[in-house]
């Protein structure tokens, strides 16, 4: 079973008006991705993941955390 809830509908338009529950849902998708990542990096040895998914998987990790980092600018619309 994933650990991994999907963002709904509701909350992606919650986060377009909310910057607070935007870094929340960033936050937590974070911490999934980044938890993913471990499991399949011990899961040594299998065929979890290909190097190319484990780079792409990093490479979006540090975009998350990019995203994190940069505070929300209420003044842009969508």
């Amino acid at each position: 079973m994933s650990l991994y809830s999907p963002v709904t509908e509701v909350e992606l338009d919650r986060a377009r008006r909310d910057p607070a529950f935007r870094q929340k849902l960033l936050q937590q998708s974070l911490e999934a991705l980044l938890g993913s990542l471990q499991r399949q990096r011990q899961a040594s040895g299998s065929a979890a993941a290909s190097d190319k998914q484990m780079r792409e998987g990093v490479t979006l990790a540090v975009r998350l955390a990019e995203l994190i980092q940069t505070p929300a600018d209420p003044s842009s619309g969508p």
